[in-house]
């Protein structure tokens, strides 16, 4: 028996308003999803801005500290974790509405180990840094810590299923390269003052903090991944406060137990400009060096701790130029070809992700395109 033609009219009335219930869906999470996809970019955009800011600030505030009269090797260290608590307002600002437990969540021994873990492993290494600068030349010290890369390529490897293309290598090489001009390029510090038994325990110190920096940045991620498995900023804030008041409360204890506490007023007093400058010097290092660890530890979040390091590593070129804006340092071809080689190596590791991106969408565009098919494969059936 045929159906009357009002019921067959309103069957495909029906069907027509499926089919666009069906395309407004589809089309509304493909518009969500780009817009997620956007802000992800922004993310990391915020974090290598960062990332290069604050490291590049640090580092050259370092410098000024050493340069003007400062040569406290634990106060050095004391202030590459002591800002945590700028970042304390911040957190509670991310941390409002989101106090939600599931049972995914870590539990809060867990956490408790990741934080002292990592805080001890971060005091041990800004110790090895503070010793390496101490007593190697700048040109070896920056050539030392260009090997970071290749420690950090060695443990994503092994620790974070890292998978090297012809663009991460080639950017890997080019940032070394860059690096290590760089180095050969920089004036020596005069280490006439410095025995050959302090220079080898400087070069050594040096080498083992670039390879603890880098397993530091494997861990982790593969923390975040395997672990904490949470993707909101309150997690990066998390992990950088409390691992610094471990690091901080670390750098106290040496302070205290090395006996430099002592001559700090002494230094303070004699410091060649001024007491405030000494202080704001001490503070504002703080400060920078707790925006660079944000933008760290975004970038490990957010992408791989070997992408945070190619970016660590594009501001040791990067701090030339700026010594030759507010230092009057010369520049010359090798410092300029330098710094030309990390852009060209940053963008190659870019380019690669741009490729990832592009296949991402490729495959979400045949995914949108199966689920309308499906779709209206399912109309027809009924």
């Amino acid at each position: 028996m045929e159906a009357s033609p009002e019921l067959q009219l309103q069957t495909r009335v029906n069907d027509r308003e499926l089919d666009s219930h069906i395309d407004t869906s589809v089309n509304q999470q493909w518009r969500f999803l780009k817009l997620k996809h956007y802000k992800w970019w922004l993310r990391v955009i915020l974090y290598v801005v960062c990332l290069l800011v604050g490291q590049s600030a640090a580092t050259l505030l370092g410098r000024l500290y050493y340069d003007k009269g400062g040569n406290s090797k634990w106060m050095a260290t004391f202030v590459q974790s002591a800002g945590f608590p700028i970042l304390l307002p911040v957190l509670c600002c991310f941390s409002n509405g989101s106090h939600s437990t599931n049972k995914t969540d870590p539990k809060i021994s867990t956490l408790v180990c990741l934080y002292v873990a990592f805080g001890l492993l971060l005091t041990g290494d800004n110790m090895m840094y503070s010793y390496g600068l101490l007593y190697l030349p700048v040109s070896t010290y920056s050539l030392l810590c260009a090997t970071q890369l290749a420690f950090n390529a060695f443990f994503s490897f092994f620790l974070n299923s890292q998978k090297f293309t012809p663009f991460i290598f080639n950017s890997l090489v080019l940032l070394t390269i860059s690096a290590t001009l760089l180095a050969v390029n920089a004036d020596s510090e005069n280490t006439s003052g410095v025995s050959k038994g302090n220079y080898v325990i400087g070069f050594l110190c040096t080498l083992g903090a670039s390879a603890t920096y880098s397993l530091y940045l494997s861990l982790l991620q593969l923390s975040f991944e395997k672990v904490i498995k949470k993707e909101t900023f309150s997690v990066v804030l998390d992990m950088q406060i409390y691992s610094s008041f471990v690091a901080t409360c670390g750098c106290v204890v040496g302070l205290f137990a090395s006996g430099e506490w002592k001559g700090l007023s002494k230094e303070m007093n004699e410091y060649k400009e001024g007491r405030v400058s000494y202080l704001m010097i001490l503070i504002w290092t703080a400060v920078t060096w707790q925006i660079s660890s944000v933008g760290l530890l975004g970038l490990v979040f957010e992408v791989s701790s070997l992408f945070s390091n190619v970016i660590s590593t594009l501001s040791l070129p990067v701090i030339p130029i700026l010594a030759v804006i507010f230092f009057h340092d010369k520049m010359n071809g090798l410092k300029a070809i330098a710094m030309l080689l990390a852009i060209w190596g940053f963008l190659s590791y870019i380019y690669q992700h741009y490729l990832d991106d592009y296949k991402s969408k490729t495959m979400a565009n045949k995914s949108k395109a199966n689920e309308v098919s499906g779709s209206g494969s399912g109309i027809e059936m009924c």
